[in-house]
C-alpha cells in the first residue's frame, strides 16, 4: 500500500542511501526489473539501507501532488514520461538520475549509491558521472542482457545499444551482473576499461501455488483453452523472435507427442502471421496460443500442472521466466546456451537449434517415468531454493551496499 512520504531523520552517517534508476518503478505491474525492485524493497532486512526509487507515469496519469510516496519502506518519486517515441525510455532514465542527484545534494546525503538498471543512457553518462563524483557518490550499473542482439531493433538502434553499453561500462564504478556469462562478456569485451564487476543473480519465488486443482478460475481456464493438467507442454514469455518460438513450434510439430503445446504470451499479430506462414502451426490442433495470464498464483499453478516447460531465450542474463519454471515445473527443456545452463545445471534437459534435435528430446521426454521426472524436478527446485531465492539475493545486495557504508565510516 502506498503511503505519503514524511520527513524523518534518515540522513545519518549509519544509513546507506541507494537510488534505483531504470525500472518503471513500484508497485511492480510487469517486467523483470520492476519485479526485482519490488522484491529488493519488500524483503529488505537491514535498517541501515534506505532505498529511493524512480517510478514512471504516463503524462495523463501524472499527479504532482502524488509524485512522492512510500512503498515497501522505499521513498519513491514519480517521473513523468515524455511523449517522444522510442527515445523516451532514455530521457526517462536521464530525468530520473537528475532527480536523484539533485535530491541527494539538497538533502546533504553523504556517499549515495546510484544504481542504474540497463545501459540505455550511455551518451549522457559521462556528464552525470561528474555530477555524482562532485557529491561524493558512487555509480553502480546492471548491464542486463545482450539488448543489442534483439531482433526487434533496427540495425541503427542495435548500434546505439552497443555504443551506449560501452559508455556505461567505461564510466561505471561497479557492474552488477545477474549472470556469470554476462559478467564474463563484460570483462572480456571491455577489458580496455578494466571494469570492476560482481555477480548477483536474479531471484525467484520458491513457494508452491496457493491455488488448488479445484479452483474455479483455474478449471475455467483449462476448459476454455481445451487443456488438461500434465497433458501439455508450456512456454511463458515475450512474443519476440529471439525467444525462438519458430524453432519450438516447428520442432514440436515434428515430434510424435500426443500432448498439447500451450503458449502463454502477448501475441503480436504480425509475428503470429509470420510464424503461421513459416510453420503452418494453425493446421496442428496441438498448438494452442493461450493469451496472457496476469494472476501470478494461477500462472504458478499452470506451471506446476505442465508436463514440461520449453525455454528458448538466448540473449538475456538470468531470465525471470526460467527461474519461475525451474521452481514450479518438474521437467524443463532449455535451449543450450550459457545463460540457461548456468542456471539449470543438472536440473533440466537441453536442446540446440539443429534440425530435429528438440523434436527428438520431446519424444524422449514423453517416455520418461514419473520417478525420473520427479527426480529432475527436485534437482531444479533445490537449485533455485539454494541459489536464487529472494532472501539470499537481498542479502547479497545489502552486503554490497553496506560495504560502501563501511567505507564511509572509515
Amino acid at each position: 500500500m502506498k503511503q505519503k512520504v514524511t520527513n524523518d531523520n534518515r540522513n545519518k552517517i549509519k544509513v546507506q542511501h541507494v537510488f534505483i534508476i531504470g525500472s518503471k518503478g513500484i508497485p511492480a505491474k510487469y517486467g523483470g526489473f520492476e519485479t526485482f525492485v519490488e522484491k529488493l524493497t519488500k524483503f529488505k532486512k537491514s535498517e541501515n539501507v534506505q532505498y529511493h526509487v524512480a517510478c514512471a507515469a504516463e503524462p495523463e496519469d501524472y499527479r504532482a501532488e502524488e509524485a512522492d510516496f512510500t512503498y515497501n519502506g522505499a521513498d519513491c518519486h514519480t517521473i513523468r514520461w515524455k511523449k517522444i517515441g522510442p527515445a523516451r525510455a532514455i530521457l526517462y532514465d536521464v530525468d530520473a538520475l537528475r532527480w536523484a542527484i539533485t535530491f541527494a545534494k539538497k538533502n546533504h546525503i553523504r556517499q549515495p549509491v546510484f544504481y542504474i538498471l540497463a545501459c540505455r543512457m550511455g551518451i549522457f553518462i559521462r556528464h552525470y558521472k561528474q555530477k555524482i563524483e562532485e557529491i561524493g557518490g558512487i555509480l553502480y550499473i546492471n548491464p542486463d542482457g545482450h539488448e543489442f542482439l534483439r531482433k526487434k531493433w533496427s540495425p541503427m538502434v542495435r548500434r546505439y545499444w552497443k555504443y551506449s553499453e560501452s559508455l556505461m561500462v567505461k564510466h561505471g564504478d561497479l557492474l552488477i551482473c545477474d549472470s556469470k556469462s554476462i559478467e564474463s562478456y563484460i570483462r572480456s569485451e571491455y577489458r580496455v576499461y578494466r571494469p570492476d564487476t560482481t555477480f548477483i543473480a536474479y531471484g525467484a519465488e520458491t513457494d508452491q501455488s496457493v491455488i488448488s486443482g479445484e479452483d474455479e478460475k483455474l478449471l475455467h481456464w483449462y476448459q476454455d483453452k481445451k487443456l488438461k493438467p500434465k497433458e501439455f507442454y508450456l512456454v511463458v514469455g515475450r512474443f519476440v523472435p529471439e525467444n525462438n518460438y519458430e524453432i519450438m513450434i516447428r520442432e514440436f510439430m515434428k515430434s510424435g507427442t500426443t500432448k498439447d503445446f500451450a503458449l502463454i504470451t502477448n501475441v503480436s499479430e504480425k509475428f503470429l502471421e509470420e510464424l503461421k506462414q513459416k510453420t503452418g502451426f494453425d493446421r496442428d490442433p496441438r498448438i494452442k496460443f493461450a493469451g496472457t495470464m496476469y494472476d501470478s498464483e494461477i500462472l504458478k499453478k499452470i506451471r506446476e500442472d505442465a508436463y514440461g516447460y520449453f525455454h528458448g531465450h538466448e540473449v538475456g542474463g538470468t531470465n525471470p521466466s526460467l527461474l519461475e519454471a525451474l521452481s514450479a515445473t518438474d521437467l524443463n527443456l532449455l535451449l543450450d546456451v550459457g545463460f540457461n545452463r548456468e542456471v539449470g545445471e543438472n536440473g533440466a534437459l537441453y536442446w540446440n537449434k539443429k534440425d530435429g534435435n528438440l523434436a527428438q528430446l520431446i519424444d524422449q521426454a514423453d517416455q520418461m517415468t514419473p520417478d525420473q521426472i520427479a527426480d529432475i524436478g527436485k534437482t531444479a527446485k533445490k537449485r533455485i531454493s539454494d541459489w536464487y531465492n529472494w532472501g539470499y539475493i537481498v542479502d547479497q545486495y545489502e552486503n554490497l551496499f553496506l560495504r560502501e557504508n563501511e567505507r564511509i565510516r572509515t
